[in-house]
């Protein structure tokens, strides 16, 4: 028993972190329908580009790939499967880059991660030049202090949670 994202990283594909394996995961949903992606398909997962979309299909056509993930799922390799998201691509989340700092109202960590995520959006550990949002909870630190300095747009959590409504992330 594992996770989606889990067994998609396991696999060893070429260009494929943590990260990708979980955006993969989220977008397609089950093993099937990333196995059947063609490369436009691909590349409409936050930061797969055409050299990993590429990569991920590439995998995929292999016969020998696809026989292993059959004996593995066929062996019993089981994880939570769920529909394919449907990301508006057009919202205010999508493609941002968020990092969050201090303790949040409502949300946890984990989860203001995973809405964020759930609606294209990335979750950064350090403000740079390339971060969209700081979101901003209480004793915020260094990385509001940052974010300031950078010129970076500071929001608290209600801010964080209008965007995800609009992302339809409610």
């Amino acid at each position: 028993q594992t996770t989606l994202e889990r067994f998609i990283f396991a696999l060893g594909i070429r260009n494929v972190g943590e990260a990708t394996a979980a955006d993969l995961a989220r977008t397609f949903g089950n093993v099937e329908r990333l196995m059947a992606a063609d490369v436009e398909a691909l590349q409409q997962v936050p930061d797969v580009g055409p050299v990993v979309a590429a990569s991920i299909a590439g995998f995929f056509a292999e016969p020998h790939n696809r026989q292993v993930i059959g004996d593995l799922l066929r062996a019993g390799v089981r994880f939570e499967e769920r529909a394919a998201l449907k990301v508006d691509t057009g919202g205010p989340v999508y493609g941002r880059t968020f990092v969050l700092t201090g303790a949040l109202p409502t949300l946890t960590r984990d989860e203001a991660t995973q809405r964020i995520r759930d609606c294209g959006g990335k979750v950064a550990g350090s403000v740079s030049k390339k971060t969209d949002y700081v979101v901003a909870g209480s004793d915020p630190g260094s990385k509001q202090v940052r974010a300031q300095e950078l010129g970076v747009a500071i929001i608290d959590e209600a801010g964080l949670l209008k965007l995800l409504n609009e992302s339809g992330g409610a």
